[in-house]
């Protein structure tokens, strides 16, 4: 019986088909994440990172098809904890699926972690930013320990001997997971543990101790013990770790293996059942007397980390503007697609309003990303750069972060029920859109760290007034901005009750100038109308009447090699 007299049976009767299948949007799969980008491809020339378009298409294809799948059977296959093997050893190791080794693979061997470090050229830090953002749109749980192997090398750098042993390895650009000591490996990846019970942000309240095993001072061994309540990454080859040393709050690297070959007392307690963020293993661990060496002087802990941090807090920023630009990406190509009430979706003006809003913010976003890493790539050479690096790390963690939850939960709210199903990838987007405005300080520590930049580091101040200073007489509402936040930083009083809204100011007044850098009238106007005017909505979906609102949606609209759009 062929199909079609299947379907032709009396009334009553059983059907093999009830509808015919339509009104679906194709599925945004095999796309190229960085040619299918223009805000992207534009910010990355713009930034000095020219010279990487070869390398971002290359991998750009990657995420959108490989990597893309192997992204989804991660987050289904969660790691596993063996505290133990089957005699009853202690190995404390933690088990991943295949997927997840591949995608380590590719970002490796692609230099995520190490390509500012390995090249010296201008630019590098932009093209690593892009790299890393067109990954974590796929996966964000392996940014982590991506995002610690990066960002250990400047903290390394503060004991040259220990840099020396281990920057090779860490830099090789190869992806070696073996369970074995770090002498015997060909690439190795870093992890990080600060935070403990009883301190959280507060480090200097960390009871874990350090005692020296031999001469100690820097480069020394160490004896360390303690716990560690949120430790990140357990499976990397080293970490490192602070720890209360006899002249004070130290910085550790501490490795999974002894000199002698032997495992480290790192003992794991459980991984942490949390939100999102599936994909990685974050921990709960004790010390006993766990060996370790020492980084810089002992009492220096917090300055030698904090170079660590602030790259971290980049990726902070990068990583939560991917998942808005992935968001934005899926809502905009289904409303291409899908029709409702006789036309599609992107042609009803309020989806319009709608997907032209967050269009808005996921470019803002990724041009903040792209213009700190441009920042520390000019810091060599430039004071200013370096100043506005410090301080823009922290103003753009703060104002992306926030942001991402509620612009992902409105890209859902564009796919209907569609947007809630595991199927799609926006409910992973949604578990993960918190995580990185926790991870590496909240919000109300990265506000402070403001405030202290702009008290301590007046080079700080002055290099974000010359970032304004760029943008002056391109638009009265920016101008306007630009003179409002210059009064409220001349008002000392009750700056921490007021920083939240002050930091809020600076990001959004910056985001507007490199939003100006553009070149593009449409989008410039619409984020000055729309985030510095007086009558600013706070959902997305409340663009003022009078913009090109469906021309704005459509430049975030994924350009499909296929033509397919």
């Amino acid at each position: 019986m062929t199909p079609k007299e299947q379907r032709v049976t009396p009334q009553g009767a059983f059907r093999d088909a009830t509808h015919d299948v339509t009104n679906q949007p194709p599925p945004l799969e095999d796309w190229n994440l960085f040619t299918s980008d223009t805000a992207l491809r534009e910010a990355v020339a713009r930034e000095g990172g020219t010279w990487g378009k070869e390398r971002l298409q290359t991998y750009g294809a990657l995420c959108g098809g490989e990597l893309q799948a192997a992204g989804f059977l991660a987050n289904e296959n969660r790691p596993v904890l063996k505290t133990h093997d089957r005699y009853g050893h202690r190995i404390d190791r933690v088990d991943f699926h295949p997927a997840w080794h591949r995608l380590m693979q590719a970002a490796i061997e692609h230099e995520i972690p190490s390509l500012p470090w390995t090249e010296s050229r201008p630019g590098a830090h932009v093209v690593r930013s892009a790299l890393s953002y067109m990954h974590s749109q796929i996966e964000a749980g392996s940014g982590c320990p991506l995002t610690m192997t990066f960002a250990v090398i400047p903290a390394l750098r503060h004991q040259p001997d220990v840099y020396a042993a281990w920057a090779p390895r860490i830099l090789s650009g190869e992806y070696d997971p073996a369970f074995r000591p770090a002498e015997q490996k060909r690439g190795l990846t870093l992890g990080m543990g600060m935070t403990e019970k009883q301190g959280g942000s507060d480090v200097r309240s960390n009871t874990t101790r350090a005692v020296p095993t031999g001469a100690g001072g820097p480069g020394g061994e160490y004896a360390i013990t303690g716990h560690k309540w949120f430790f990140s990454a357990p499976m990397c080859d080293a970490f490192l770790v602070l720890a209360q040393a006899p002249k004070g709050i130290s910085c550790f690297l501490m490795p999974r293996w002894r000199p002698d070959g032997s495992l480290n007392s790192i003992h794991i307690q459980r991984l942490k059942d949390k939100l999102g963020n599936w994909s990685n293993a974050s921990s709960e661990v004790e010390f006993h007397a766990a060996h370790a060496l020492l980084i810089g002087e002992e009492g220096r802990g917090v300055p030698v980390i904090i170079d660590m941090v602030m790259h971290t807090r980049l990726d902070c920023i990068t990583g939560s503007a991917a998942l808005m630009r992935q968001a934005v990406a899926q809502a905009v190509h289904h409303c291409a697609h899908r029709e409702a009430f006789g036309r599609r979706l992107i042609e009803q003006p309020l989806m319009q309003n709608v997907l032209a809003d967050i269009a808005l913010e996921s470019e803002a976003a990724m041009l903040m990303s792209l213009r700190v890493s441009r920042a520390l790539d000019d810091a060599r050479n430039n004071p200013q750069s370096a100043a506005l690096a410090r301080i823009g790390t922290a103003v753009g963690k703060y104002w992306v972060c926030k942001r991402t939850p509620m612009l992902v939960n409105e890209a859902q709210e564009s796919l209907g029920g569609a947007g809630y199903v595991e199927e799609s990838i926006l409910p992973r987007l949604y578990r993960e859109a918190p995580l990185n405005s926790i991870w590496e300080g909240s919000g109300n520590v990265q506000c402070l760290d403001v405030l202290r930049a702009l008290a301590r580091e007046p080079e700080a101040l002055q290099a974000m007034q010359q970032e304004f200073a760029t943008a002056r007489g391109q638009h009265a509402l920016l101008d306007q901005a630009i003179d409002d936040l210059q009064a409220e930083l001349a008002d000392h009083n009750d700056m921490e009750i007021r920083a939240r809204r002050l930091v809020e100011k600076m990001a959004v007044t910056w985001q507007a100038v490199l939003m100006q850098r553009t070149g593009n009238a449409a989008v410039f106007d619409a984020f000055c109308a729309s985030r510095l005017g007086h009558d600013r909505g706070r959902v997305f979906g409340t663009l003022p009447t009078g913009l090109p609102l469906k021309a704005i949606a459509e430049r975030a609209q994924p350009l499909l090699e296929s033509g397919n759009n």
